[in-house]
Parts: structure tokens; sequence; C-alpha cells
């Protein structure tokens, strides 16, 4: 295991004797909550109580009442109308939620969706797209996810007599494109108080002013919570403000009434007990992406819109199926990708890792470079051959920006484009090498030693005694977790081992730890190669999130350890 570092958020004080004070509950609770931006009672009720009657009026949104008026107009004129989506989860489940809101309001033979094929179509808005809606009659498409830097395409299509009501969270460029409405809260001039929706978020509050423009009951959106929550969680939008409600609520629909499609994925999973996002993120969303990644995603929007749960299995399985070639090409490609690196003396010195291999299968490139930043934790770049380019995906390591290092680059690149922590990359193959050696003397130059060591964020200090049911009870009421809302992590110091710690399985360490006569369990996977440190005999400090165990019916708190070392010693 590669050393990490830890590093402890800092705390206002008074901030959390005030919290203290108002909430009456522990330090390592309302020390967290401070360092997420809750410093008053109402903040805290707000956070621990999300209301769907927080969410603001759709109709703040730029473009909002162009939007409804165009739709309103295609229906009264009974145009066709093509509801088109990205090919990932946002993507889909976008797309699915407009289509069937769409559906109970309007002639389902003047609907129909499209989702682009991700290796003949590409990202976004599509020539092939715009001219299906031609060839099929449709005047108005209504984009999901994408669409915000389409300024030629959407230009090209108003040549056909298409219009297009765009509906991205993307950031936009300096031009925008001339559609009837741009639905996205990142425009310069949009007062939307939330920035931060995914695309299936945007494309919610344009049903919601929809709905509220027809007079329909608010069940007319929220039945589509579930599909929301599965965007929210696999698009890792900050957990936040509109974000956390609507995923809070989601979560529970998931729970208490999925729609068929999503039902039948969580049974293929296996999963009987309640869902966290966690399991959305981890269960759901791999199985929806891989449809894109392996084949065609548009059966993910036919899985999320079939009412009958027989025929949505059929759909869940496919989608299954589907996982299960992406997870066998991710492990074999990782595999030989990492074996590649291995053989390469210079490695160890260089600061980037670049590996190309011209069968590699292209849709999992991305996931083989964060799979090989678990190993060697630096930006990586993962290249196959297609369509006489390599052509790949890279990824960062937190706190440098990837997309700057490729932008030096460009000259051996006939193509680039994504952002901080990702991109994707095309050049012709002769110039693999000599990018290589760019990229590495880039990186070098820019990358500081501290970003190439991974660092562990500890939310607060916390002794074995303050860790009871009551508190694990607050910590759940924290949920949903995720960016900017994480599971809390804390530290606790000088702890010994019990001696009944042991190695299980091989790779993974069974803790039994204690302070001050307190003894708590834990598990810490993949840390075996750590257990001579508890042999020591001395006082150890533990980063760790807390868990709960179930075992024969009986349910005890465990630590889910990140990390240990030898505590300093007292002076």
């Amino acid at each position: 295991m590669q050393a990490k570092r830890w590093k402890i958020l800092p705390y206002d004080e008074e901030q959390v004797t005030t919290l203290q004070k108002a909430l009456t509950v522990s330090k390592p609770v309302c020390t967290i909550l401070t360092q997420r931006g809750i410093r008053t009672f109402d903040e805290a009720k707000n956070y621990f109580r999300p209301q769907l009657g927080m969410l603001h009026s759709p109709w703040l949104m730029k473009d909002m009442q162009q939007a409804v008026n165009r739709i309103m107009a295609a229906i009264g004129n009974q145009e066709k109308i093509l509801v088109f989506g990205d090919y990932d989860v946002d993507g889909t489940t976008a797309v699915a939620s407009m289509y069937q809101f769409l559906v109970s309001i309007y002639d389902e033979q003047q609907l129909d969706f499209y989702i682009p094929h991700r290796y003949r179509e590409g990202y976004g808005v599509s020539k092939m797209g715009i001219d299906f809606a031609k060839d099929h009659n449709f005047s108005l498409i209504v984009c999901l996810d994408c669409g915000i830097k389409s300024v030629e395409l959407i230009a090209y299509a108003a040549t056909l007599g298409i219009d297009f009501v765009v509906c991205d969270h993307h950031l936009p460029g300096s031009i925008l494109p001339a559609a009837s409405a741009i639905l996205n809260p990142k425009q310069a001039d949009c007062n939307y108080p939330y920035k931060e929706l995914c695309g299936c978020g945007v494309g919610f509050k344009l049903m919601s002013a929809l709905a509220e423009h027809l007079n329909l009951p608010e069940e007319f959106t929220y039945r589509y919570l579930d599909l929301l929550a599965t965007a929210i969680a696999a698009d890792i939008v900050p957990m936040t403000g509109e974000n956390r409600v609507l995923a809070y609520y989601g979560v529970e629909k998931i729970n208490n009434d999925p729609c068929p499609g999503i039902k039948a994925l969580i049974q293929l999973a296996g999963i009987s007990s309640k869902l966290h996002i966690t399991n959305v993120v981890f269960v759901i969303a791999p199985r929806v992406n891989a449809a894109g990644r392996m084949d065609d995603a548009r059966k993910a929007v036919q899985l999320f819109t079939e009412k009958d749960f027989e025929q949505a299995l059929i759909f869940a399985e496919m989608l299954h199926n589907d996982n299960a070639e992406r997870k066998e090409a991710d492990s074999s490609i990782t595999e030989e990708a990492l074996e590649i690196i291995l053989a390469d003396a210079g490695h160890s010195n260089r600061k980037s890792s670049v590996v190309y291999k011209e069968h590699w299968h292209k849709g999992v490139v991305g996931i083989v470079a964060s799979r090989i930043i678990e190993h060697h934790y630096k930006p990586t770049v993962v290249l196959t051959k297609s369509g006489g380019f390599a052509t790949g995906s890279a990824r960062s390591v937190p706190g440098f920006n990837l997309y700057e290092a490729i932008y030096e680059c460009r000259e051996y690149l006939v193509a680039y484009g994504g952002h901080f922590a990702a991109a994707g990359l095309s050049m012709l193959p002769e110039n693999v090498i000599a990018f290589s050696n760019k990229f590495e003397a880039v990186v070098s130059a820019t990358i500081t030693a501290a970003l190439l060591v991974p660092e562990i964020i500890i939310d607060a200090a916390i002794n074995f005694q303050e860790i009871s049911p009551s508190f694990y009870d607050i910590l759940c009421q924290m949920e949903p977790f995720g960016p900017e809302n994480m599971r809390p992590v804390f530290i606790t110091k000088k702890v010994m081992n019990t001696g009944f710690s042991k190695i299980v399985k091989e790779n993974h360490i069974r803790f039994v730890l204690q302070q001050n006569n307190i003894t708590l369990t834990g598990i810490g996977f993949n840390m075996a190669e750590k257990f001579y440190l508890l042999d020591l005999k001395q006082p150890l400090d533990i980063v760790f999130t807390i868990d709960e165990n179930e075992w024969q019916g009986n349910k005890s708190l465990q630590l889910k350890m990140i990390d240990l070392q030898l505590s300093e010693p007292t002076t």
C-alpha cells in the first residue's frame, strides 16, 4: 500500500460552540456541519429534514417561458417531438423521464426518443440524429444533457426546419446555439439560484414548469424522482441544495416504489436490503453505463420506460450482460496495461503513465485509466486504435489540471476535449511516442510532489467513547452522501491492538482495537501488508468511517478502516 497524506479539515471553534448550543448534539457532528456551511439551527433543520417544498420555482430559469411556449405550440400544432439525450446515465434517465412525461400530456404517436451511438456518432447532438429527425418529420427536438456547445449542428437543423429546446448543465462556450430556448443554470445571465443540477435535473425543471402551466398535480413530475436520483448519483454532481433534496426523495422512491426498470436491476444485482445512494452509484449506474460502452444505450431508455416488470427484466438482463462483458474487458485490459508498466524500467521515475494497445476495447479505456491510478498514482492516459487513430481517455489525480496538460500536447493531437479531471483524445498512431514524451515533460514540469501522494481528507477527531448508536443514527441522517457532502471520515489517536486483530482471506484485516477500556471492531480491506504495525504493540492513529455490521440478525457498529500509522510519541 502506498503511503497516504492525512489532511484533517480545519474548523472554527466559535462556530462549532454556537451550533452545539443550538442543536445539543456532539462536537464532532457540529464540527462536520460547520465545515459543510451549516451554521444555524434553521440551516441544520433544512439539512437534516429536506423537503420538496424547498425546491426553487422552475420559472426562475432563463428561457423557461420560451421553452414551455415552444413545446405547447408543438402540441397545439400536432408537431412531432423528438426527445434526444446522451448515452450515459444522466442522458438516458433524462430522456426516459421527459419522454414519459410528454406521453402523459400528448399523443404517443407524435413522440419518439433518440440516443446517439457512442462509436458511430460520438458524444452529444449528432448529425445522424438530426437527419433521423428530418427523415421522420420531427420539427422539434428537446435535447437533454447536451447541446450547449452544438452551435453548428443546431444551425444545420434550422436549415431543415427543425427547432431545438436545449436542456444542459455543461459550461456554455462564448457562442450559444440558436435554439428556441436554452435551459442551463450555468449561463452567465441565468438567475436560477442553484447552479449544480445534472442534465436530468434541468429536464425535471422543464417538466415541472410544463406541469404548472397545465395545472397538473406534482405527481406528474415526482413519479420520475427515482430516475433523477440515479442521474444525480451517477453524474457525481455536488450533493448540496436541490440535488440533495431530489436525491433524498429519489432514493426513498427507489426503496418504496421504483419503476419496473430499476426494480429489475435491483433484483438482478441480488439486493434485498434498503438501498443507499452508494448502491445506486455502484449497482445501477454501471449497468446503465455499460449499455453505451459495450453496445447501444437505447435499451437503457427502453428499460426505464417499460411498464411491464417481466419485459423490464429482459432489458435489465441485456444491461446486466453488457456490464459483465464490460467488467471482463476492464479487468483483462487493466491486467495487460499494468504488465506493460511493470516491464518499463523507467516508469518508476516518471510522473505520468501512457499505455497503448491497438486491440483494447474503446468503451472501457477510461475505467482502465482510473484502475491504473489505483496502482500508480499519477496522471494516466490509456489509448487504443479506432478508425485509424490512436484514441482514448485520460484521468487525473486530484488537484492536477489534466486538460491543460493535454492542451500543451495539442501539436500531436487530432482531437481532444474534457475538463480538469478527465479528458478524451485522439492522435495518429505514429505520434503516440512523441505525445507520451511531451505529456511526461509537461506533467513533470507542473505537478507538485504532494499531488503524487494520495490524500485522505479527514473531517473530525473522535474518541471511542463518542461512537454510539445514537451518534451513528445522526450520521445516517446526513445521507444522501456525495461530492461536498461525503460520508464523514474520522481520526482516532492512540488506540491499541487488543491482540485479537487478525488477517482474514489473506488480504484483509479484522481489527479489534481498544481505547480507554472501550473495544471496537473494524474491517480493513486490502490492508494486510500493514498488519505488522499491529504487532508492534504500540499506540496507533487510525482513520475510518463508521458503518453497521449485521451478523445473524444482530447489529453492531464497526469501523471501516481507511488507513493507520504509529502515533507520534508523547513528549
